[in-house]
């Protein structure tokens, strides 16, 4: 297993990242557990509520302590606890704040049942329910923060709105996790490989990333390619399909994470692919981790591999080499 740095930023996987794996039942959880300890893929360890537990949000006693007992038995550190919002989870209504409370708090308990510091919220339900957690997570000693997603970044408005309910409450247990697929450079190769293969027309294709490059949000961007492929009477199923891309990356500088660093409480190592140099081909590594480096940021980021959206690589290979990259970024050793 790798030795970690006591300070400075540590490693670590989500189980998303082995998404193909854990469907195709090639793995059950702990066999998947102990084969990141055997790779050293840790030490964090995140996990997805729903994705993971047959029993969550109401997780057992003896769940979490086989659990407990399978990450210290393997050496490995419970870093972030994925929850879920579903505010849209009954017909024909959204959730009132009241319900999305009840919701998380059995969501919540079960965190501190498996053992994590901190969960990851969504911007699904508002800040207001994050607030009113406040008092429970207080309880368990466990932080709380929405993931930062594409097509968000750090000055959207619905952070925005966090950040200032976030400055009324004043906790340190309130934070937010960066998705470092806000800060592409490009859009991942084999991403659009992929569509290429699907017999995406290029002409469209091209189109599509022109407009994903234009410094606008991605509902400007979705109306502003319906807008110049109308003309071309392209497949309306077509449009909707390269309309994807607008929401699963960003192309944003990594320089807006620096103010908020202070307030991150965990990590989403975003990444899809590398070049031949072992650099991620369309996210900047070397220009983002530096930036939560300097700002003293001293938990956990996780390795989290989406390219299983539409790739069959394997899923541990692509995880072992991307920590290999952001150990060589850190100067961290092996």
């Amino acid at each position: 297993m790798q030795s970690q740095p006591s300070q400075g930023m540590q490693l670590g996987a989500t189980l998303f990242a082995f998404t193909n794996e854990w469907h195709a039942r090639e793995y059950n959880l702990e066999q998947l557990i102990a084969k990141i300890a055997q790779r050293g893929l840790g030490p964090g360890l995140e996990v997805i509520g729903f994705q993971s537990f047959r029993d969550f949000p109401q997780i057992s006693d003896n769940t979490a302590a086989r659990f407990r007992d399978l990450v210290a038995e393997h050496g490995l550190t419970p870093s972030c606890f994925g929850l879920n919002a579903d505010v849209a989870i009954r017909r024909g209504r959204m959730m009132s704040v009241d319900e999305q409370v009840a919701y998380h708090i059995p969501q919540l308990e079960s965190a501190a049942k498996l053992g994590f510091p901190a969960v990851r919220l969504q911007f699904a339900a508002p800040a207001e329910v994050a607030i009113r957690l406040l008092p429970l997570a207080e309880e368990y000693g466990i932080k709380m923060g929405p993931e930062i997603h594409a097509p968000l970044s750090p000055d959207s408005p619905p952070v925005q709105a966090w950040r200032e309910a976030y400055a009324k409450a004043n906790s340190p247990l309130l934070g937010f996790i960066p998705d470092f697929g806000c800060c592409a450079r490009t859009l991942p190769p084999s991403y659009l490989d992929n569509l290429r293969e699907q017999g995406m027309p290029e002409d469209l294709l091209q189109l599509a990333i022109e407009v994903w490059h234009l410094p606008q949000d991605a509902g400007w961007k979705r109306g502003e390619f319906a807008r110049r492929v109308a003309p071309l009477g392209a497949d309306p199923s077509v449009v909707s399909a390269l309309s994807v891309m607008f929401n699963i990356v960003s192309p944003n500088r990594a320089e807006v994470w620096r103010e908020m660093v202070p307030q991150v409480i965990h990590i989403h190592g975003k990444f899809y692919d590398f070049d031949a140099d072992g650099n991620e081909s369309a996210i900047p590594y070397d220009e983002i981790l530096p930036v939560f480096q300097q700002g003293g940021y001293q938990g956990f980021m996780s390795s989290e591999w989406e390219g299983h959206l539409y790739s069959r690589a394997d899923a541990f290979d692509m995880v072992e080499r991307h920590q290999a990259l952001c150990r060589r970024i850190l100067g961290q050793a092996t």
